[in-house]
């Protein structure tokens, strides 16, 4: 099965700048749960949701398809990283308490990706994705950003991005719906660090490697201007879960 590897070549970047998922997601999700015996959270990338998680499961297997990711995943005595595409896990049938994916459902082979869940759930299992769109910071700065992402960058973005977009209203999910409640991750952040994040982007790398400049560099000359020490920048969080 084809793996379209858009982070392989910013792992370091993209596991240092990308920001935090709140608390009360993983709240929410556990106390819809029974168990706690294992969890599988799909493309775990640098580990981010998977080190949250192993906090409340006995064990976390942790999967995703670049190894290179991987390398970037802090080690924890419960969780055992795998190097294995979405669609296909070595997990056993009916064996898992909870599915996550994090910020990254919109890639997969949606058809095998959701056979495979159904496969490795047990019955009253739960599975939970979530993803984040647009930083919001102030009108300001999110129109210089847009211009960024839509005209600047727009022909660089894969086709999947749509989904993020979209804020997953089109992704294809097949389960029973739980009600959930509205989210938002919010960090405070200095110009450099949020300029780290842009650079984490998969089609500023693809601009940099067509063009061989980096759009993000003259943008953040403009947000000088508008920036100060720090600004409070926040993700609207959108999450999708069922049993």
């Amino acid at each position: 099965m084809k793996f379209n590897d858009h982070f392989s070549t910013q792992s370091k970047n993209y596991a240092d700048s990308r920001p935090d998922y709140p608390v009360a997601l993983y709240a929410f999700i556990v106390s819809r749960l029974d168990n706690y015996s294992l969890c599988w959270d799909v493309a775990t990338g640098s580990g981010q949701a998977a080190q949250e998680l192993a906090k409340y499961f006995d064990r976390v297997v942790a999967t995703d398809a670049s190894a290179a990711q991987l390398q970037q995943a802090a080690a924890e005595d419960n969780i055992s990283y795998r190097n294995e595409q979405a669609e296909h896990t070595s997990l056993d049938d009916q064996s898992v308490d909870l599915v996550t994916v994090a910020q990254a459902a919109h890639w997969f082979e949606f058809d095998a990706f959701y056979a495979e869940v159904k496969r490795v759930l047990k019955p009253a299992g739960m599975i939970a994705v979530w993803a984040y769109g647009a930083s919001r910071i102030s009108p300001e700065i999110d129109t210089l950003v847009q211009y960024l992402y839509a005209d600047v960058l727009g022909a660089y973005w894969p086709s999947e991005r749509r989904f993020i977009d979209q804020m997953y209203r089109q992704l294809p999910f097949p389960f029973k719906q739980l009600k959930v409640p509205e989210l938002v991750m919010e960090k405070n952040w200095s110009l450099e660090q949020f300029c780290a994040y842009l650079n984490s982007w998969s089609a500023v790398q693809r601009y940099i490697e067509a063009k061989d400049s980096n759009p993000v560099d003259e943008l953040r000359e403009t947000l000088r201007c508008y920036w100060g020490d720090q600004q409070t920048v926040r993700w609207p969080l959108v999450l999708l879960a069922g049993k």
